[in-house]
């Protein structure tokens, strides 16, 4: 029998290995700034609270927190996301990140529990002369599973990737 990957894998390879092999990286105006905002990226849909805190000019680390208490359409989501910083222009930051979540879902009286994990190439960009709103769009692969195991690609827009206010 003849073994056939399947084609999305050579694009998930391509992306890690960008963000493993980039050396030079020339953003750093965040550094040490605690981002907190919303997020929307977990597939349950439920709005989470999001933080980033970029502590080198490559790295940045974040996480995002949702829950919903609603009886027949709540749930919960947790995650954590690297962001690796790729490069920088004035008002712009592209990055390359990886979320991994644990997912939490009610539909009337089942829960589904599952993971999410994202592989995103994405920016932030900073309206000029309020640097410390950060506004987000993200596109990339995620392997999640609720009911089933699926492997989709997603675009995520400003108001589901992201806004951030920088402390």
């Amino acid at each position: 029998m003849k073994r056939v990957s399947p084609p999305y894998l050579s694009y998930v390879i391509a992306l890690i290995l960008t963000l493993v092999f980039q050396i030079e990286c020339f953003a750093s105006h965040q550094r040490g700034r605690l981002g907190l905002g919303f997020s929307n990226q977990l597939i349950t849909g439920i709005p989470a609270i999001s933080f980033k805190l970029q502590k080198s000019p490559t790295l940045a680390l974040g996480g995002i927190i949702a829950l919903s208490t609603n009886e027949t359409s709540g749930g919960h989501g947790a995650g954590i996301k690297v962001y690796r910083l790729i490069f920088e222009e004035p008002q712009l930051n592209f990055y390359g990140s990886l979320l991994a979540g644990l997912l939490g879902q009610k539909s009337g009286t089942t829960s589904k529990s599952g993971f999410q994990f994202d592989f995103n190439l994405g920016t932030e960009f900073h309206l000029k002369g309020i640097e410390s709103i950060g506004f987000s769009f993200e596109f990339g692969v995620s392997l999640n599973k609720l009911d089933n195991f699926a492997i989709e690609i997603r675009g995520n827009h400003i108001l589901t990737a992201g806004v951030h206010f920088y402390l």
